[in-house]
Order: C-alpha cells, then structure tokens, then sequence
C-alpha cells in the first residue's frame, strides 16, 4: 500500500541523494572555504579587535560563517537543482508524478535546509581546535538556523524557476545573494558602523538572520533577538507564499 506521501518523500529522497553523492563537492568544499576565512581573518584581527566588550574576534567570527556557509548553500541546493533539471529537460520527470506543488516545494526546501545544515555543522566542526565558542541559548541557533535555510532554499526555488539558463543563476548569485550575505554582518558588528550604513544594514534581511543566530551562541547581539526572529518570520512566509503561489501557477515549469 502507498500513502498519499510517498511522492513527497520520493522526491526528497533523490534532492538529499543530490547533493549527498558529491558531499566532497557540495559539503566538503564550502567547509574547506569557511576554514580559511577562519584563519585569514583570525590570524590578522583576532589580537586588535574585540566585540560585545569581550568577546575575542574570532569567537565572534564563527557564528557568522557558520550561518553564511549555511545560506548560501541553501540556495545553491534548490537553485542548481531545478536550472539543471529544466535545461537537461528532466523535469518533466518530477512534474509528471501526481505530486501537489506544496510537496514539490516541501522536498526542494526540506532538503536545501539540509545540505546547509550539514555545511553548518561542518564549518562549526572545524572551528572547535581555534575558538572555545560558548553556547548561550542552543534554541535560538536552532530557530535561526532552520528559518534561515528555509529562506534561502525558498529564494533557490524562486531563482531556479525564472532562470532560463546558467548565467542568468549566477547573476542572481552574484548580485543578490552574495552581497546581502556579505554585507550583513558576518565580518564585523553594525555599530563598527557609520550611523548611516547602520541604517542600511536595518534593511538587510540577511543581518537579522545572522544577528539572531550569532545571539544564541554569547547572548548578545546588536538588534533583539525577537526583532530578529519578526523579520525573519516575515520573510519565509512572504516568500513561501511567492514560491507556492508559482509552483500553483505552473510559471515557467509547465507549458
């Protein structure tokens, strides 16, 4: 007998399997490229800066590669996903089962939330020998944690439907993704700001993911943390809305 969920798992089964098959490329990489932003920015700054008072810099930096490792993989699963999937023409494949676009969109989510938090867990992994990093509040990391893969899986589902082509993809990459991620917060405090570019940081939704989570490791942060789980809040059920309301609508999927 089958369940009405077997499709669903089906497809989350063959999105883990994905990027699981290639883990040295899809995990191992972006753990090895976090590394050595660990050791660069540690090795010049660690002795001449300090945050919050008296948290060392590089405690302060892990955090924030952890959750920048884990955003930009998010996107990466779905996105490369579903481009790969519409040039090859194997789509048709995943469109054809008796599948509600609410599962399609489940097991796209569900399983870019994965990738980065094995990537996550990976980069926390191998900070340990370089920072003794305190954990304040463990269920803050883990809100911030899923509700920040959540969002960017969802961005790589919405990125993966539009784009007709590779460049297109890393044009969104390249011009969204990376800067928001850069610029929010993973390599310094806001208020190493000037006023004005602390305002502009308000508008980054990408700063409040990593603002919260960098708060459940030193129970500090720079905006509250409810302040930040609202934002956060907002923007996955916006673009959860966005992304199902395409997927119903069958936008650039089906003819």
């Amino acid at each position: 007998m089958h369940d009405g969920l077997t499709g669903f798992r089906t497809l989350l089964y063959k999105e883990v399997l994905r990027f699981w098959k290639v883990s040295f490329q899809t995990v191992g990489a972006p753990v090895l490229n976090a590394l050595l932003y660990l050791l660069i920015f540690s090795h010049v700054l660690d002795r001449h800066v300090t945050v919050y008072g008296d948290v060392a810099y590089t405690a302060f930096l892990v955090p924030g590669l952890v959750m920048m490792s884990l955003l930009q993989n998010s996107f990466a699963n779905s996105s490369s996903s579903l481009i790969q999937s519409k040039i090859t023409g194997n789509i048709i494949f995943v469109l054809l089962p008796p599948l509600s676009y609410r599962e399609f969109y489940a097991a796209y989510v569900i399983a870019s939330m994965l990738r980065g938090l094995f990537v996550g867990c990976g980069v926390l992994l191998v900070s340990i020998p370089f920072v003794d990093l305190p954990m304040a509040a463990p269920a803050w990391i883990f809100a911030f944690g899923l509700m920040g893969g959540a969002i960017l899986g969802s961005l790589g589902v919405i990125a993966g439907i539009w784009a007709d082509k590779f460049d297109q993809l890393a044009g969104f990459q390249n011009f969204l993704i990376m800067p928001l991620t850069m610029l929010s917060g993973v390599f310094y405090s806001i208020h190493s700001l000037p006023e004005f570019w602390q305002k502009v940081s308000h508008i980054n939704p990408f700063f409040f993911m990593i603002d919260g989570f960098r708060y459940g490791f030193f129970g500090q942060s720079d905006v509250s943390p409810w302040l930040s789980l609202a934002v956060v809040g907002v923007c996955f059920v916006f673009l959860a809305v966005l992304t199902l309301a395409m997927l119903a609508r069958g936008y650039k999927l089906r003819a």
